[in-house]
């Protein structure tokens, strides 16, 4: 099979009849093999409904109902465990993302190497202050820690992948926004970017708040720290801890000789407990110990983890 398009969707009833003949309609003209996988959020409308009589009409619709609202991100690993493609397509349910553009996507997948390639919506049609402006500011964070300087939208719903990409990353939580991200901590390393047509949403309204950018930043430093730190922890909060206790046992051993020199001069010195760089230091070295001891049980922690080794294979012979 050639592509994959795996849709996550929540009370999008509206759109989706609209949405699968546009696709049905490209992936015809231009030969390719093809199934469309709904993935159906806990809608509260009929979208099931709908799902279910379009895959009568047409046998590349697929479904997959969850009995609640989870997410995106589950909904996308639903999706990605159950294709079949050689080349996996998201997109969003809102008829935002147009299927104009995968016969391109699919392109630089195949033909020009990419792993993964990920739409830039350009020019947007969403307000200003409430998303394209927090968007723009959370781009350029996810750009510095991620190190791929090269994408501007981390967050566009219409992305391309080789199905070995979708197969060896795990999404969870929020994570979908940082998929970029997690196939280069899984070695693919070739990722690209098409500037893509944003439309004006034509039914319903946006089921995400200004709370996603909140979370977003949460997700990502999350993500930082566990692809830099996650199997080798000790490395983070020992090194933060002995550097604690050193500068605490430095600043106590000063207070203590600082004493000690008043005494043998027989000079009046202050009670060592009156001064505060005393207390500072003991905090300085109680502090360290603990960060030190959290690295250790960590470290314990990570060598338990069941994919400790769990390390991604792309040949063998």
């Amino acid at each position: 099979m050639d592509i994959s398009v795996v849709i996550p969707l929540y009370n999008e009833a509206e759109s989706l009849p609209e949405l699968e003949a546009w696709i049905s309609r490209v992936m015809q003209a231009n030969g390719f093999s093809y199934e469309i996988i709904f993935i159906n959020d806990g809608s509260t409308d009929n979208s099931w409904d709908v799902i279910q009589a379009l895959r009568q009409r047409n046998p590349n619709v697929r479904g997959v109902k969850f009995r609640r609202n989870y997410g995106k991100s589950p909904g996308l690993q639903c999706g990605f465990a159950r294709t079949r493609g050689d080349v996996v397509i998201t997109m969003d349910a809102d008829l935002q993302d147009s299927p104009d553009e995968i016969p391109e996507l699919y392109r630089m997948v195949r033909e020009e190497g990419y792993d993964l390639v990920s739409g830039w919506k350009q020019k947007r049609y969403d307000p200003i202050l409430s998303k394209n402006l927090p968007s723009k500011l959370f781009n350029a964070t996810a750009r510095k820690l991620s190190g791929i300087p090269n994408l501007h939208d981390f967050n566009c719903g219409l992305k391309a992948y080789r199905s070995e990409v979708v197969k060896n990353i795990e999404i969870y939580n929020d994570m979908h926004r940082y998929i970029p991200y997690m196939a280069k901590v899984a070695g693919f390393s070739r990722i690209g970017e098409k500037v893509v047509q944003h439309q004006a949403r034509k039914y319903g309204t946006s089921k995400f708040g200004l709370s996603r950018f909140v979370n977003g930043y949460l997700d990502l430093i999350t993500l930082w720290f566990t692809s830099t730190f996650g199997r080798k922890p000790m490395h983070f909060f020992g090194l933060g801890g002995s550097l604690m206790f050193l500068v605490g046992f430095i600043a106590l051993a000063v207070v203590l000789i600082s004493k000690l020199v008043h005494i043998s001069s027989g000079t009046p010195a202050p009670l060592v407990t009156d001064r505060p760089y005393f207390f500072i230091a003991l905090t300085a070295m109680v502090i360290g110990t603990q960060l030190f001891l959290t690295g250790f049980l960590a470290e314990l922690f990570a060598r338990q983890s069941q994919d400790r080794n769990d390390y991604k294979i792309e040949e063998e012979l």
